[in-house]
């Protein structure tokens, strides 16, 4: 299954872990500043030092200054935004949406430079890759493919390799529907894809070669209750960051998929060997119930955050330590997590959500449940 890219070293297809061992036992996470935007985020994406947010927004695109908490609502798509990007080396910002559309933004005039329109559906996720010079959106409709509910096939190519320079698609690979995430390995070499059925597919980004899937059936539910159908699967991953390596995120499975009461879970998988390896997964009372629906490694490589919704427990943030996956710290935000970012330094976090959706007060007006939070880091230094 594993088909090795002949240009690349061995070191990088299998890279080794220094042999210091550096165990964490906690770090803490201080609340420094909070406010509101109009709307919900479910997105956004940090300019290089850390003090701008370009937030996707239920209603459209805002630029928000983290220092003086002052946001400008930049634009719009045809639908809900869904993922922000930077590419700081290009001078640009990227925005994708349930409208299927990828933008690009002069960081300056802050103006429209490009627009593609990628998908018939949605854009449920988009990335971008280290080097800057690679861009990945994922689409897909569930819909009912025969009398087990199993997704239809797809009718456009689910996951799409994109030029960041002229945003025209370099790779158009197969998947099945909903495709719900995507990530690039640190390198800029491989890109994943997780789906609603929890089937994870790994491309080589260079020669567009399938070199790893498998099936994890832990993130997906079939109800039988007050619904027939799947939900769940697969909401966010990310690479380890040296690459062997990939974290899932979203829900475990529950009899009832409405009632939102499944475990927080993470999963850890070694996707070089041939099969792929399950490592680890979130530990036993380490978690409470909830869609996880975001997860991403701190710079430093010693702990990865998953954040999310809570149905129940007392926790829908968490951090856990990278080498033994033990959890070293959690959050009880009161809001629904979308994005876990972390400015260059990684002395910050900055959480992104939403708190409800309120309706209009006896004036028609609307509050504000759009959600960020910056938080101090401390317990760095082990």
């Amino acid at each position: 299954m594993f088909k090795r890219f002949p240009n690349l070293s061995s070191d990088l297809l299998h890279p080794v872990k220094s042999l210091k061992i550096v165990v964490m036992e906690s770090v803490s996470f201080k609340l420094t500043s909070h406010f509101k935007l109009p709307t919900g985020l479910l997105g956004g994406a940090l300019s290089l030092d850390g003090d701008l947010l370009i937030a996707a927004c239920m209603d459209g695109i805002y630029q928000a200054d983290l220092k003086t908490k002052e946001f400008e609502k930049l634009g719009e798509h045809g639908s809900y935004v869904s993922s922000a990007a930077w590419l700081h080396s290009r001078g640009t910002f990227l925005t994708a949406g349930y409208d299927g559309v990828l933008k690009w933004f002069d960081d300056e005039s802050r103006q429209v430079r490009l627009e593609r329109k990628l998908h018939d559906f949605w854009s449920w996720d988009m990335a971008v890759s280290q080097d800057q010079s690679l861009i990945a959106s994922v689409t897909g409709q569930y819909l009912s493919g025969g009398y087990k509910y199993e997704p239809l096939t797809e009718s456009e190519p689910s996951v799409l390799l994109i030029s960041a320079e002229t945003g025209e698609v370099i790779h158009r690979f197969e998947h099945v529907p909903s495709v719900q995430a995507v990530a690039f390995s640190a390198d800029s070499q491989f890109l994943a894809a997780g789906n609603l059925m929890g089937e994870v597919r790994i491309w080589n980004c260079r020669s567009g070669e399938l070199v790893s899937k498998w099936t994890t059936p832990d993130f997906t539910s079939w109800g039988i209750i007050k619904s027939h159908c799947y939900l769940g699967g697969i909401f966010s991953l990310c690479f380890t960051p040296e690459g062997n390596e990939v974290l899932l995120t979203g829900m475990g499975p529950m009899r009832d998929p409405m009632a939102g009461n499944g475990r927080q879970l993470w999963q850890r998988w070694d996707w070089q060997q041939s099969p792929p390896v399950k490592r680890d997964e979130t530990h036993k009372n380490e978690s409470g119930e909830g869609l996880m629906e975001t997860i991403a490694f701190h710079p430093s490589g010693k702990f990865f955050v998953m954040g999310g919704r809570l149905r129940g427990g007392d926790l829908n943030v968490a951090a856990f330590d990278e080498e033994t996956g033990n959890r070293i710290a959690s959050l009880k935000t009161g809001y629904r997590v979308t994005e876990v970012l972390f400015p260059g330094d990684g002395n910050k976090m900055i959480l992104v959500g939403m708190q409800g959706q309120p309706g209009p007060d006896k004036n028609g007006q609307v509050g504000k449940f759009g959600r960020i939070e910056s938080y101090e880091i401390s317990g760095l230094s082990n």
